[in-house]
């Protein structure tokens, strides 16, 4: 078990009140911001900590950046996630449970792990694409 130390504990209360996933960089000047003199690499150890844990989700982006956010689910758990404004769904995937176990038996693996997050366009931001061509094309 971690020590919980209060630059561990500043983190947690930030990504408590983020919403959405974010990423170590971004919550580190947003900390900066708010006056933290905690440094970066302090920030990725303990928002690695939290996601070992299982306080926090963590996932990569499309481009490969590791995000994070406060975990509201405990346990294994997909994610449906917005490329445009971030809004995020934590999924139950029982389909996605059962293939996994299954392609794994047929060639010899066991105790198989898996990550699986859908990456599309939320509702309202399909609806501003349709209204505003190129509005949903680029993350905020």
């Amino acid at each position: 078990m971690k020590r919980n130390t209060w630059q561990r504990e500043a983190v947690r209360e930030a990504l408590d009140t983020t919403e959405g996933f974010i990423s170590a960089q971004a919550l580190h000047s947003a900390l900066h911001a708010s006056g933290s003199p905690i440094g970066l690499a302090t920030v990725y150890r303990a928002l690695g900590d939290l996601a070992t844990s299982g306080e926090a989700d963590s996932l990569q982006s499309p481009e490969g950046e590791a995000l994070y956010r406060a975990c509201s689910t405990t346990g294994h758990h997909h994610h449906l996630i917005c490329r445009n404004c971030g809004l995020t769904v934590e999924i139950a995937a029982d389909e996605v449970e059962a293939w996994a176990k299954g392609i794994a038996a047929e060639h010899g693996f066991t105790q198989a792990a898996h990550v699986v997050d859908v990456f599309g366009l939320c509702a309202n931001c399909t609806q501003l694409a349709a209204r505003e061509p190129g509005a949903a094309a680029t993350p905020k």
